[in-house]
């Protein structure tokens, strides 16, 4: 057995010297605070699904970011508020003089009717001879194509011509000098006088970060070009997402995921808002949608089925943010909303319906016979104002629980101060502030009503001057505010960060979680404190007495299980928020045998300044650090920083505690 104490008195002097990226530990004579855990009489559990993800297509998160084709506009539809479509970021290899691109409605897909028409006015004999290489069109991907060597990528694209065709399809270099992979499309007149498929993998020879795919000829005639694709081989599960930003989702453990918006959903008028039905079937099938609110384009092959795909694959339960008929500035009125509630009722099916139904069907067409575990919706995105929200909120909860009657329905309207007056089981609350202000909202839902619909903090986050574009500072406040929504867990039943991505050439909001461009990435200290709250969801809240209270410094406790082992754990997080360093001694009571004290674990988040950052540069700058605690006994000393979060988890014993 284990060594133990009945009585575990840490003494936790708060200070790390930073000395060339080590933690060095020094007595001092701080303020102490007095911590008392009683595990012997728990709070209560918090609730399974609390800690969770919210993913917006906004900062090219999704296209150009999680959703991993390298192809930027692969149909050539890409459109804009007054443009209907345009080639770009396509561009020619050559002059005008040897071969000219234009687009024409002769695609042999009805919802993608626009093609590339490329006409090589050069040949490879005669007077207007080819350059070296060929002349075409390549196309840049989303600020570089991340091609590395010994990596494989699928490449499709539909081709059409009057003649005999002698493609060159290479990803080069960013400047085009240098052929990283290559192949040749050699077809007769009779093989691609239709619409044909043509499809490869592509091995690289060499890395490129910024790489370009190339499609070029030396052959006079013309070809007609669409749906241009190119994946790499190796993606997260094997369903399509970019494995690097896949993985650091894994690592905060999300219970849910909120999806796919955010203002993206409602648009900035209908017409350019996310439309589920649009998104789903063959990838060269989808129209593809601009969104207006954020100014970019989209080809939807991240979809609603592969948002329901990347929920499984995480393990989170999704929920559905759907449109209601409203946008930031057209309203369909409540006496005409039904063809929008036929539309959702049929994309619940689409999810949940057995495989022999109209929309079941054809998600089991697409991959997937089993209905997905969709239990949860949200009836539009920060609507509650809006002239007809309530109106058509109450025409589609009726129609939702009368088919699926167990699904949980999320209202834009706050609940926290004063009571709904529409039937919800669970509602949206909303908050970016300052640190300070966050801070401050540690007891926001101390006075919430104990009864009716649950809370659902589904965006939150630092933001302004505070937090830069991801600072120390904005962390420390989110943590503060997180352990709030633990000791509210009660009546909170679901939080997540928001924004999740950003592709650090399109920043449109400032900070978010995860920073990355074409090849690499890191998570901001917002991320990193979403990291450490990762076991809270499913946990038990442990009672905590303070003595010797000191503002700015906040304590929870919590007795959590390790999934893969079942090993029990107490963990104390506190947060100092102060510019002083701190002594906490720490009691731990109600264990008859007390916690063992082998294998105990600290982690500090901090940094020399509280307006720190990571970078590319410098990407583990500010991410959680293990510190040794050596010679534990009843009475340890552990040094441990201002401006921090600190997370100590200590053992429970297996033998003594297993009914704890």
């Amino acid at each position: 057995m284990e060594e133990s104490c009945g009585i575990l008195k840490f003494l936790l002097s708060f200070v790390v010297l930073l000395c060339g990226g080590a933690l060095v530990c020094a007595e001092m004579q701080n303020q102490t605070v007095y911590l008392d855990v009683d595990a012997g009489k728990p709070v209560r559990q918090i609730p399974s699904t609390l800690f969770g993800i919210f993913f917006e297509e906004i900062n090219h998160a999704g296209a150009g970011g999680l959703w991993a084709e390298l192809v930027n506009n692969r149909g050539f539809e890409a459109g804009g508020p007054n443009t209907p479509s345009n080639i770009d970021p396509w561009s020619n290899i050559g002059d005008t003089g040897s071969v000219l691109l234009v687009t024409d409605l002769s695609s042999c897909f009805e919802r993608n009717k626009v093609a590339l028409r490329m006409e090589v006015l050069c040949d490879s004999e005669g007077p207007n001879l080819c350059p070296a290489g060929g002349v075409g069109v390549y196309n840049p991907g989303y600020w570089g194509m991340n091609i590395v060597e010994g990596e494989s990528y699928r490449v499709a694209l539909w081709i059409r011509s009057t003649g005999s065709v002698n493609l060159s399809v290479a990803f080069t270099s960013k400047d085009g000098m240098q052929i990283l992979a290559a192949s040749t499309i050699i077809a007769s007149s009779s093989e691609v006088q239709n619409w044909t498929k043509k499809e490869f993998i592509l091995k690289a020879a060499a890395t490129d970060h910024y790489a370009r795919l190339s499609l070029t000829s030396s052959q006079k005639g013309i070809i007609w070009l669409d749906q241009v694709s190119a994946m790499p081989m190796n993606t997260f599960k094997g369903h399509g997402f970019r494995k690097e930003l896949a993985e650091m989702l894994v690592n905060i453990k999300p219970r849910f995921i909120r999806f796919p918006g955010g203002c993206f959903v409602e648009g900035q008028y209908l017409r350019n808002a996310f439309r589920w039905r649009q998104s789903i079937g063959p990838w060269e099938e989808r129209p593809g949608h601009f969104g207006d609110v954020w100014n970019y384009w989209t080809d939807d092959g991240l979809g609603y089925y592969e948002f329901l795909q990347l929920a499984e694959d995480l393990n989170a339960l999704p929920i559905w943010v759907f449109n209601n008929g409203i946008s930031h500035t057209d309203e369909v009125s409540t006496s005409t909303i039904e063809a929008f509630i036929q539309d959702i009722l049929n994309g619940l099916e689409f999810a949940r319906g057995p495989s022999n139904s109209t929309w079941g069907s054809v998600r089991a067409t697409m991959g997937h016979p089993d209905p997905f575990n969709l239990k949860y919706v949200a009836i539009g995105n920060e609507d509650c104002g809006k002239q007809y929200y309530r109106g058509n909120y109450l025409k589609f909860y009726d129609a939702i629980k009368l088919f699926y009657p167990d699904i949980k329905i999320i209202s834009n309207c706050d609940g926290s101060s004063q009571p709904l007056d529409h039937p919800a089981d669970m509602y949206d609350y909303h908050i970016y502030t300052s640190a300070n202000n966050i801070f401050s909202m540690t007891n926001k839902f101390d006075s919430t009503s104990r009864t009716g619909p649950k809370a659902f903090v589904s965006e939150y986050a630092v933001t302004g001057k505070d937090a830069g574009t991801g600072s120390l500072l904005a962390a420390l406040g989110e943590a503060v505010f997180l352990i709030g929504l633990e000791q509210n867990s009660d009546v909170v039943e679901m939080a997540s960060y928001a924004p999740l991505f950003v592709n650090t050439n399109d920043r449109r909001w400032n900070p978010d979680a995860i920073v990355f461009d074409s090849w690499q990435q890191y998570g901001t200290p917002s991320y990193w404190v979403q990291h450490l709250f990762k076991e809270s969801s499913g946990a038990t809240l442990l009672p905590i007495t303070i003595q010797n209270a000191i503002s700015g410094f906040v304590i929870s406790a919590i007795k959590w299980s390790d999934s893969a082992n079942g090993d029990k754990f107490i963990r104390v997080k506190a947060v100092n928020f102060g510019s002083s360093m701190l002594t906490l001694e720490i009691s731990v009571t109600g264990l008859p045998g007390g916690v063992s004290l082998s294998g105990s674990k600290l982690r500090i988040l901090t940094s020399k300044n509280v307006t720190d950052e990571n970078s590319f540069d410098h990407p583990e700058k500010i991410v959680p650090k293990e510190v040794a605690i050596k010679n534990v006994g009843c009475d340890t000393s552990i040094l441990v920083p201002l401006h921090s979060v600190i997370v100590l988890d200590m053992p429970v014993d297996p033998v003594l505690h297993s009914a704890i």
